[in-house]
């Protein structure tokens, strides 16, 4: 007999970690692709709409700091199960070829779900969170050669200007900056495709479990 029970799958903490990066990435994609258009400033009109971009995506970019070195925490000192350990469940070679071959619609078998995350999953996360921390590592520097050389910033970019001269100059940084956005953007696309996806096939709750905390999967009693 199949019983379907529901399950703690989020923490109140990781859920909205997740929705405020989302929120925060989303406004950062929208202002800095604005300003990278490089918008003529003829008028009042267009300097009071760039001021306004600059400052939100500067704004708005150094909260990202904050909520990354949150989720980053979480990683080690959360008291829930999604801890570093589930960003490694890539290494399980074995999963890792039965969830491609399930994807790729060869097998009906599905991946053991002995971790949090899927193998694909792991590595695709791990692989956001290292864009993150590059894309917030070029926007410090960005920052920082922009002119905003008061308190905390004017400290970091002083940190990171050697960084910077590793990098190759500010014209790779930003090259760099401008890169991951698209990166961005093609992993929100995958992501949102790919959990719509999930749902379809397996019916567990995946995209309202990250509102709920819950997904609700099938027991043999």
């Amino acid at each position: 007999m199949e019983q379907i029970i529901p399950k703690k799958e989020w923490s109140v903490a990781i859920r909205w970690n997740h929705w405020i990066m989302a929120v925060l990435i989303f406004i950062l994609i929208a202002t800095g692709f604005y300003i990278a258009e490089g918008v003529p400033l003829s008028n009042d009109a267009d300097t009071r709409e760039m001021t306004v971009n600059l400052f939100l995506h500067v704004l708005f970019g150094i909260l990202l700091v904050y909520v990354f070195i949150w989720r980053v925490y979480l990683m080690f000192f959360s008291r829930f199960h999604a801890d570093w350990k589930d960003f490694f469940s890539f290494l399980n070679v074995k999963n890792f070829i039965k969830q491609i071959k399930f994807y790729l619609l060869i097998s009906k078998e599905p991946p053991e779900h002995t971790h949090l995350y899927g193998p694909l999953q792991a590595l695709a996360y791990a692989g956001l969170l290292a864009m993150v921390f590059l894309i917030v590592l070029t926007g410090l520097i960005l920052t920082g050669a922009a002119g905003y050389h008061g308190g905390l910033t004017a400290v970091v970019y002083k940190m990171l200007r050697p960084v910077e001269t590793m990098m190759g100059g500010l014209a790779i940084v930003r090259f760099i900056h401008h890169i991951l956005t698209w990166c961005f953007v093609l992993f929100i696309v995958v992501h949102i495709y790919m959990a719509f996806w999930y749902d379809a096939i397996f019916k567990e709750g995946t995209i309202s479990s990250m509102i709920s905390g819950l997904v609700f999967r099938k027991e043999h009693k």
